[in-house]
């Protein structure tokens, strides 16, 4: 079983900036709810690396153009999948991410999809 982790960011210094100046300037309207639960303005946050480190699921993290250059893509960025034994298959959707508050939620909800 691994955990792809897609975000709504395209790879790439250029996109970075401008992630990063989006996300200072008008947080609010940034669009990637995955990123802004799991990065601090500057690195990633403490309880995120704490749990992504602990964990004994694997999980790998594309952008979205990463992401498509190796698959076919009908799902909505960002979002979370799980690949095991029947497939690739949604298991938190953007509209989930859009509606999370902190990245506790996030750890909780993943803990209880993949049973942790």
């Amino acid at each position: 079983m691994k955990l792809i982790f897609i975000y709504n960011a395209d790879s790439g210094l250029l996109p970075l900036l401008k992630d990063f100046t989006h996300k200072i300037i008008s947080p609010s309207t940034y669009p990637c709810s995955l990123c802004a639960l799991t990065y601090d303005t500057f690195s990633e946050s403490k309880a995120w690396r704490s749990f992504r480190q602990n964990s004994n699921t694997e999980m790998v993290f594309y952008h979205k153009d990463e992401f498509e250059s190796f698959y076919t893509s009908v799902f909505k960025y960002p979002c979370i999948l799980i690949e095991n034994t029947k497939g690739i298959e949604e298991i938190i959707s953007k509209q989930t991410l859009d509606n999370l508050s902190n990245v506790e939620e996030l750890i909780q909800i993943i803990k209880a999809k993949i049973a942790i």
